[in-house]
């Protein structure tokens, strides 16, 4: 058994910081019953897209070509498998940044919280136009469908400029500090460091060209 030697400047964790570290465990029930949301709702998928196929056997068989109420039918099934794809992403995200990082996260460019958040509303935004894309295809009443696509179009640009205002943040905080993060994920997932290092790089970055004048 080999044992790593303990740096003498090296300070020892505090129980209190161990907890905290380790209560990081406690999103483990966040992704169980997320993942489960999922897998349910991706049952409940298969099961309306067995059902509409075979209702298509059945009305093509009786000489009814109407398309229009499989069409909508269709729309209802994709717009459950994407609910839980949400869940899914959602799942997956929270168990990336706060157990054990996945290659799947990077794949699907979830790396940070703002990612996920990302992500979900870009998703959220394809539910919402299929949703609408069911009442047109529909076409029960036009001012009624109008008044929908207008209440959609408004929390479509409120999830939009939401979406460019967190991915702006994020490239100004990945300016100031882009290897802080890197750094801190990998103490924290690989040598199992609850506590941040600040370090004399991180320092300098946080001073700000008066106070480097005012220190000369």
């Amino acid at each position: 058994m080999t044992v790593r030697p303990t740096p003498s400047d090296e300070r020892p964790l505090t129980p209190f910081s161990r907890a905290i570290g380790q209560s990081r465990f406690i999103v483990l029930l966040a992704v169980v019953s997320v993942m489960l949301v999922a897998v349910a709702l991706f049952l409940i998928g298969v099961i309306q897209a067995g059902t509409g196929i075979w209702s298509a056997i059945l009305a093509v068989s009786d000489g009814k070509f109407e398309a229009t109420p499989l069409t909508i039918a269709f729309l209802e099934i994709v717009a459950t498998m994407l609910k839980a794809v949400v869940f899914y992403i959602i799942g997956v995200g929270l168990y990336s940044l706060f157990i054990a990082p996945l290659n799947l996260t990077v794949s699907l460019g979830v790396e940070t919280l703002s990612d996920l958040e990302d992500k979900i509303v870009s998703v959220v935004i394809v539910i919402l136009a299929v949703t609408f894309l069911e009442h047109f295809v529909r076409w029960d009443n036009p001012l009624d469908t109008l008044q929908f696509g207008g209440a959609l179009a408004a929390v479509v640009l409120a999830l939009v400029f939401f979406q460019r205002h967190s991915h702006a943040a994020k490239e100004a905080q990945q300016a100031k500090n882009p290897d802080t993060v890197a750094r801190a994920k990998k103490e924290m997932f690989e040598e199992d460091t609850v506590e941040h290092e600040i370090t004399e790089q991180e320092i300098e970055e946080k001073r700000s060209p008066g106070d480097e004048g005012k220190g000369q």
